[in-house]
């Protein structure tokens, strides 16, 4: 136990501007109302300190303890604005009341107060209440039992023993522990600095660290090499910097003949440096050295890539100096990308496309990249073309860690933003990687594609530029200074700081204007922030406003997928992924898979074309190993009902109101032989196209599924709002979880109506039709084919009973 008379230790200090902050002291509240003012007067230094409200700290830690010695609660619901509060009761919950027992109690629900200035949810109560003498962990859940995230950088969040984030409280840290103190002079950031506490017994010294105040911190100025006339201005945001260089250099062989140049730092710590001389085609880097700390990587020995280069050598640089009027002339096709409601994505990977292509391989013997693609993309045999699809979204084409050019990659761990990938480049040294992705979009475009590129900004790759520019800036650490983990990739890029923002916003809309790409899918968004995520949104619909918007809406954080209803953002939606893949393989019932054929209305999609409808993607097992009855979770070699349940899962796909995507191989059923991660396994990756003749009939089923959905007949699945309820009818046949559906029921939207019946069922089922039995049906699709006009297939005719095969789908039309 502290000693109860005075305040014996420094808990934590920091910076609110240049020349204040805050400093945290350790004492038992217990002994007195207030700690004692005279300690102020044994702080070494040039200040002068005042006491902070107790409240003003739970909007950091969430709680404080009030003058009458009560425990406050506290939760802002900004932090979490998909939930209405107005409606939903929030709980406190912890180890003092049993967690989960919590939820329902009312002694222990939330209401709303006043705090200063601010309207947030509050439980108050007595600390003897709590049992909380020697602390507790505590967080915040709904009535549903939705736990609420913690703020990962709350200065009280610990992790227990399974690794899951809670609060805790302390009684030695109350609010009324804080003071604020004023310096008489600023502080230098380029240095360490301390505070220097003289207690009783000891004195403690204490890294003052920079607060909030730095995180807002930035500079309008162009950033990066820039060449103009006959000068190149260089110029590098850099907070804490003692010293930067700038070495450029027009040889690539001879590196060390580097012109090293000292630059000059202005107000808004942005270096600059002018040489007199257009340095286009030039190399460079910078090397940079700030203050040892936990919370810094400084090294003033490492060849740093610009983080606007855009151009590099590889992903350790050097960087290229481009001159973007070299590239005058190029003109865009004139192509203007599909409505969201009529996209059909493919995703896929550059060199999954083309490495098992007849002389795949670049002329230099290296893989295959943008070059082979964009020649690939020219071709009648272009795969996404002879499937139908009209978007491709490729994996990640920005420079990344891959350690050499013969090194496969996903590209999830992004070296530099600007930069094409120089891996998939046939000469990087000389930036070739520009006018190639550039031909790359400008060939899919000519072939009818929307371009949508993967693109990852939640956290970089190695070697990691940016943190030894400042990490404290430019990454989300914990109180130790070590790195928070969110992303699973090592590191979060604190996206929400100004020129973190900056790199992210100027980069894509890079990527639409100058390399014509019509849109985005954003890695790991709940990272990037909603916030942040409108800010991009308004700057690309400011030069795009038909820009094609995606999100994973996810991360090992949490969740935002229901935050983005009121944003012009589709989402990845996960739960359709999971829930149509258990139902085909028979299990989960036939009422949630009639939510997720109208486009999961509501709680995750305000307008049809927000939800992302896929069951596989380029991450973890493919859908044919997860369905698989072979018991190894191998689907190379499917069985019979392998083939049936894939059948099924194209039919759900495209009767699913939303955007499908497929993944690039499915439709011939690609297998990765059951393993899961293959980021850097192109061998199981690269799309062996042979398959399509071992699986002819299925590849054709998918391609017709496709162009039905793109005909007329298919339209009324394609709406732009949302239609009224009456617009689906469902009919559960008995003892089975089949479903029919009828689209456009009410007739209100034309004279089609469609009839759509699936069977995950291992037996035949039988069902009554009802007054739909009075319409004239003609079956479009049974589950082998489509049917035309000339064809010899079986009808299924609908009679006053349905006949539905073991696993399989149907689809009727009737025209008024």
């Amino acid at each position: 136990m502290s000693n109860p008379h005075e305040a014996n230790r420094i808990a934590k200090a920091f910076l609110t501007s240049l020349n204040e902050g805050i400093v945290e002291l350790l004492y038992d509240w217990k002994a007195s109302r207030l700690p004692p003012i005279r300690m102020a007067g044994k702080l070494f230094g040039h200040m002068t300190l005042h006491p902070l409200p107790a409240s003003d700290y739970a909007f950091e830690s969430h709680y404080f303890v009030d003058q009458n010695g009560d425990v406050v609660f506290v939760f802002d619901p900004e932090e979490y604005p998909a939930i209405d509060y107005e409606t939903t009761k929030v709980y406190v919950a912890g180890s003092f009341n049993g967690w989960q027992h919590a939820v329902g109690d009312e002694f222990w629900c939330l209401r709303f107060e006043i705090l200063m200035g601010k309207r947030v949810l509050v439980f108050r109560c007595p600390l003897d209440k709590l049992d909380c003498q020697d602390g507790c962990r505590f967080k915040f859940v709904t009535e549903n039992h939705h736990w609420l995230a913690v703020g990962v950088e709350s200065p009280n969040v610990e992790a227990d023993a399974d690794g899951n984030f809670n609060y805790t409280f302390s009684p030695r840290l109350t609010g009324r522990h804080r003071f604020g103190f004023l310096l008489r002079k600023p502080v230098d950031l380029s240095e360490n600095n301390f505070l220097v506490y003289k207690a009783r017994n000891e004195t403690q010294r204490v890294y003052l660290s920079p607060g909030p105040f730095f995180f807002d911190m930035k500079s309008d100025k162009p950033l990066g090499a820039i060449p103009q006339g006959g000068a190149t201005i260089f110029r590098l945001f850099a907070p804490r910097a003692k010293w930067v260089k700038v070495g450029y250099f027009k040889d690539l062989a001879r590196p060390k003949d580097a012109e090293w140049v000292l630059m000059r730092k202005d107000a808004d710590f942005v270096w600059e440096a002018q040489i007199n001389q257009n340095l286009e085609g030039y190399y460079y880097w910078f090397r940079l050295d700030g203050p040892p700390s936990p919370y810094s990587m400084f090294d003033a020995n490492m060849d740093i890539l610009d983080p606007y280069a855009k151009a590099t050598v590889s992903r350790h640089g050097p960087g290229i100096i481009v001159d973007d009027s070299q590239y005058e002339g190029f003109e865009h096709p004139d192509f203007r990308a599909p409505q969201w409601q009529d996209l059909i994505i493919l995703e896929a990977h550059v060199q999954d496309l083309v490495t098992k292509l007849p002389e795949a391989r670049g002329g230099n013997g290296s893989p295959p990249g943008f070059k082979e693609l964009s020649d690939f993309a020219l071709s009648d045999d272009f795969y996404p073309k002879q499937l139908g699809v009209n978007a491709i979204e490729l994996q990640p084409i920005q420079e990344n860690d891959s350690r050499s050019r013969d090194e496969y990659h996903w590209g999830y761990m992004t070296a530099n933003f600007f930069s094409p990938a120089s891996s998939y480049a046939s000469n990087p040294e000389h930036g070739s990687q520009i006018r190639e992705f550039r031909d790359l979009v400008s060939n899919l475009r000519k072939q009818g594609f929307a371009v949508i590129l993967d693109v990852v900004y939640n956290h970089v790759g190695e070697p990691a530029h940016l943190m030894c520019i400042d990490k404290l800036y430019y990454f989300h650490l914990a109180a130790d200074g070590s790195l928070t983990n969110w992303s699973g990739c090592g590191n979060d890029l604190r996206c929400d700081a100004p020129m973190a923002k900056r790199i992210i916003i100027e980069s894509l809309k890079r990527l639409v204007e100058f390399y014509g790409v019509d849109g985005f899918r954003f890695d790991l968004a709940d990272l990037i922030g909603k916030d942040v995520l409108q800010e991009i949104e308004y700057e690309l619909k400011s030069i795009r406003p038909d820009i094609i918007l995606i999100a994973e809406p996810w991360s090992f954080r949490g969740h935002i997928g229901m935050e983005l209803r009121d944003t012009g953002y589709a989402s990845w939606n996960d739960g359709y992924r999971e829930f149509v893949r258990h139902y085909i393989c028979g299990e989960g019932g036939r009422e949630t898979l009639e939510y997720f054929l109208k486009g999961s209305p509501v709680y995750y999609a305000s307008w049809p074309a927000q939800t992302v409808n896929y069951l596989e993607s380029h991450d973890d097992r493919v859908w044919i190993d997860m369905i698989t009855e072979n018991k190894d979770g191998n689907g190379f070699s499917p069985t019979a009902n392998d083939i049936r349940r894939t059948r099924m899962m194209i039919g759900v796909l495209m009767m699913s109101v939303g955007i499908p995507m497929i993944h690039a191989g499915m439709d011939f059923m690609a297998s990765k032989q059951g393993e899961r991660n293959t980021y850097q396994r192109g061998d199981l990756n690269a799309l062996d196209y042979r398959r399509i003749l071992d699986y002819s009939s299925v590849s054709t089923y998918f391609r017709e599924w496709i162009a039905f959905r793109q005909s007329e007949k298919g339209s009324i699945l394609r709406q732009f709002s949302r239609v009224d309820e009456d617009f689906y009818y469902f009919i559960h046949p008995p003892h089975s979880n089949s479903l029919v559906c009828v689209y456009n029921a009410s007739g209100a939207y034309g004279s089609q109506r469609l009839l759509f019946a699936i069977n995950p069922e291992t037996h035949a089922v039988i069902t009554m039709l009802g007054h739909w039995v009075s319409y004239e049906w003609t079956q479009v699709a049974n589950h082998e084919r489509f049917l035309s006009d000339d064809s010899n297939a079986i009808e299924n005719r609908v009679s006053h009973e349905l006949y539905l095969s073991p696993l399989s789908i149907g689809l009727w039309i009737s025209q008024v």
